[in-house]
């Protein structure tokens, strides 16, 4: 099955390039340029009313795809910015007592990673950090730790952007949340839309974090927050935008929105929300469903990993698949994580042969999606079996 047709504007930009970093820089589908289009067309044609527009319409739109797509009961509990760092600053600035202890983990992505290095540096937070490492009783430890007590913030990864080992103690996380502290923070960004999600039992206590950069394939811009009613219902850094609505606050002080609009910044291109609204239109249209993506991706990742097993891929058989496709539906990353010491090489060989895939230290990563079929994969078989 190809799905190629989606995508043909992306596509028809590099025929010849094999794009295998759907993990990293997920190419766009059509679908994204006639949202693109729509948000100029609109911008000028309602002008001073667009505002009007985007927050009755555009917005509501978005917050009902990602409700859905996380099984959130109420989409009044979704708020957009720019990127999750803009939400990660928000969200520890109402923790007034200082420094903040958080307890998270050593596999972080580095929006996280850098920040909670520098409130370190700063006397702002105390960090505690659980290794991924052995990850088989990752789960166990890391829960331990939380429920050890001690910690005002936990923060860790629904998927790992390096290693793609996925965890399964959310529940066991947002058992321990309260509005006074704990509160947990999941970041999602290699989770949504990458592996069915169902947040319904735990929406209520936890805060979950993500994007449109990658699974959802909608590009830059599109970072969104799904917060918990009466958490962090104050946060210090906000933007002028959290004071339109149903306002809650001290009489003649700062006033907040009731609902997750508490987070929101200031002035934002809603462009990425068009792309976005228009993707998941045009999945609805084609009736795929994330977990019917996944299946798709899974089965390219898994021709692959059989090659690799094989011999069919030179050296590159020679790696540690950190995160193989073990076929019992567990949530998984939808990239194959290979641990080698020459990585960085392989990763350089490929890009000189036009095949995309990306490296973090002594891990390269090839990811799987919508635009690459059956014979894109034995394609990339046949190369890595050429240059390795």
């Amino acid at each position: 099955m190809t799905y190629k047709p989606l995508f043909s504007r992306a596509l028809e930009l590099d025929p010849e390039r094999l794009h295998f970093a759907a993990h990293s820089h997920h190419l766009w589908p059509d679908a994204s340029f006639d949202g693109q289009v729509r948000a100029w067309v609109e911008a000028n044609h309602f002008a001073d009313r667009k505002w009007d527009l985007i927050l009755g319409d555009v917005v509501p739109e978005a917050q009902k795809h990602v409700a859905r797509e996380l099984n959130l009961p109420d989409p009044e509990t979704v708020v957009f910015a720019p990127n999750t760092h803009d939400f990660l600053i928000r969200v520890f600035s109402g923790w007034e007592t200082k420094p903040v202890r958080i307890l998270t983990t050593d596999g972080e992505f580095h929006a996280f990673r850098r920040q909670a290095e520098r409130w370190e540096e700063s006397g702002e937070a105390v960090v505690t950090r659980v290794p991924l490492e052995p990850f088989e009783t990752f789960d166990a430890r890391f829960t331990a730790a939380a429920q050890a007590g001690g910690h005002d913030v936990i923060f860790v990864s629904q998927v790992f952007f390096k290693t793609g080992q996925a965890i399964g103690c959310i529940d066991d996380l947002a058992a321990l949340a309260r509005p006074e502290g704990p509160w947990v923070i999941v970041d999602g960004y290699h989770g949504f839309m990458a592996t069915p999600t169902d947040l319904s039992a735990v929406a209520d206590r936890i805060f979950y974090v993500s994007g449109g950069y990658k699974y959802a394939m909608t590009g830059e811009g599109a970072g969104f927050l799904h917060a918990p009613a009466g958490f962090c219902e104050r946060p210090v850094v906000t933007g002028w935008f959290a004071e339109f609505g149903n306002l809650m606050g001290p009489p003649e002080g700062v006033q907040y929105r009731a609902d997750a609009g508490r987070f929101w910044g200031a002035t934002f291109d809603s462009t990425p929300l068009y792309r976005f609204n228009a993707v998941r239109r045009m999945l609805d249209e084609q009736g795929l469903t994330t977990a019917a993506i996944s299946a798709h991706a899974d089965r390219l990742s898994a021709r692959f990993a059989k090659a690799l097993a094989a011999g069919e891929c030179g050296r590159l058989g020679e790696a540690v698949i950190l995160n193989p496709v073990a076929g019992d539906n567990a949530p998984r990353a939808r990239f194959l994580a290979l641990k080698h010491k020459d990585a960085q090489a392989w990763r350089a060989r490929l890009l000189e042969a036009n095949v995309v895939t990306d490296v973090r230290d002594e891990v390269i990563r090839f990811g799987f999606g919508l635009y690459q079929d059956e014979d894109d994969v034995e394609r990339l078989i046949q190369t890595c079996s050429r240059l390795f």
